[in-house]
């Protein structure tokens, strides 16, 4: 027997319930998986309250890390014992079954709790960076939510290749944890005339890129922070979906471009996903990036990781231990 995470109906954090189920077979083709730490993200979130519709019951999460238990009949690239990670849903449970080629080897310098953080904020980081926009040294990125995990890639990445980085992070300490990531110019988002700022601290010219998972409330105000054909990478919707958005908007800002970019699309097969981590796993091991894990929550304790989420008290990455 293990447990397992159920939304039988989506709504707030109270809506995750802990229940038990038999031990897991691999089908053809699938591996189990013993978790030994999940990844908390905000699309966890999103399933939870219905926002991305799945059918129900489900089991929020999507990527994890732990050991192979149990291996499926044609899956010969994984054998019992292997350390993975992997990208798929149902992760909250204390095993998955996953489909083999939503698996990837770890490398034994990184952690099951490093590695269960990695597929949705580092292959985020990576496509923003690589694929979304090609990013050069000679940029100047605007970063929302600078200190979050994606967010805290983001800077760290940047930096190292050379690139201008401002940050906007929701507290004074978070706005000194985005500086000591390596951002140029880091602002409290919370306080008023941080587009002002923005402009000022580019002498007026505005910023090539605006990465900005927060969505709704800050939206129109990013497009403000961009250079003429600058381009505003929205990705999340931490406060809400964008609604409402008119191409005069982009036209009279300056001939901007906008795009709304999802994981699945850069490295959701096989092939992507064996590329992006490639390149993740360098980063962690080059420093490029440090992932901190600076909230652990018992799997029992999902509803309070959630709470955690939403109120935008974490920082860095949490995870969920089994």
């Amino acid at each position: 027997m293990s447990r397992v995470v159920r939304v039988h109906e989506t709504g707030g954090p109270e809506a995750l319930k802990i229940e038990v189920r038999p031990a897991l077979a691999p089908a053809a083709g699938q591996i189990v998986v013993a978790n030994e730490a999940i990844g908390l993200n905000f699309v966890d979130v999103y399933q939870r309250t219905g926002l991305y519709k799945s059918p129900l019951p489900l089991t929020p999460g999507g990527e994890g890390a732990g050991t192979v238990a149990a291996v499926g009949e044609g899956v010969d690239e994984f054998a019992i014992g292997d350390r993975v990670l992997y990208s798929s849903g149902g992760a909250y449970a204390d095993e998955i079954a996953v489909p083999a080629d939503k698996a990837v080897k770890l490398p034994a310098t990184i952690s099951a709790e490093v590695a269960a953080t990695l597929v949705t904020k580092g292959g985020t980081a990576h496509y923003l960076l690589f694929e979304t926009w090609p990013l050069q040294a000679s940029d100047t990125i605007l970063v929302h939510a600078a200190s979050g995990g994606v967010g805290t890639f983001l800077v760290q990445w940047a930096k190292a290749m050379g690139a201008t980085v401002l940050a906007l992070a929701g507290s004074d300490e978070k706005v000194a944890t985005a500086k000591a990531n390596g951002a140029a110019h880091a602002f409290n988002s919370r306080d008023e005339g941080w587009v002002a700022k923005v402009r000022d601290a580019t002498g007026g010219r505005g910023v090539d890129v605006v990465y900005d998972g927060v969505g709704k409330a800050t939206f129109e105000q990013s497009l403000d922070c961009l250079r003429p054909r600058g381009l505003m990478v929205s990705f999340g919707n931490a406060s809400g979906p964008v609604t409402g958005v008119s191409l005069s908007m982009l036209q009279t800002r300056g001939s901007l471009y906008l795009t709304r970019p999802t994981s699945g699309h850069y490295y959701g097969d096989k092939a992507g996903l064996r590329r992006t981590m490639a390149a993740v796993f360098d980063a962690v091991e080059t420093g490029k990036i440090r992932p901190t894990i600076n909230q652990r929550f018992a799997l029992d304790q999902v509803q309070e990781a959630h709470r955690a989420l939403e109120a935008r008290e974490t920082t860095g990455s949490t995870v969920l231990i089994p």
